[in-house]
């Protein structure tokens, strides 16, 4: 099922063009502007195409997308830089994660200690963080 915001039938053909794009552009990575150059859609419609083709990318057998601040966005094979990207992302999610906890969720069971949902939040995300931890 696809998690993207906009599941219809427009971010599917967003999605299409975006593919298009950058296995046109391969090995070589496509950053925004020429995305939404070589699609010629909107910036918003190039990330909601660029997240429904992460939601779908397994179904339709394409290869995995990455991106880097130096080349954009781009498909690759490559175990290390499949690892890099992963890597450097799931260390993106442990700070989200970890910010989330000690900004809001922690000052919020330091008020309401006995709050059965807000004691399940804390357990859940310190799993979170300590499963996100050993993978970076």
């Amino acid at each position: 099922m696809p998690r993207s915001r906009h599941r219809g039938d427009a971010s599917r053909e967003h999605a299409e063009a975006v593919w298009k794009a950058l296995k046109q552009a391969r090995p070589a990575g496509v950053h925004m502007p020429q995305l939404m150059r070589a699609t010629e859609l909107t910036h918003s419609q190039v990330r909601s195409g660029l997240a429904m083709m992460r939601d779908i990318i397994m179904q339709k057998g394409w290869p995995p997308v990455i991106y880097t601040r130096a080349d954009g966005y781009q498909f690759t094979v490559d175990p290390d830089e499949l690892e890099s990207y992963e890597t450097a992302r799931v260390h993106v999610l442990l700070t989200e994660v970890r910010r989330l906890i000690t900004g809001t969720i922690a000052p919020h069971a330091a008020v309401a200690p006995e709050d059965k949902r807000i004691r399940h939040i804390v357990a859940q995300l310190n799993s979170v963080e300590s499963t996100l931890d050993l993978i970076v």
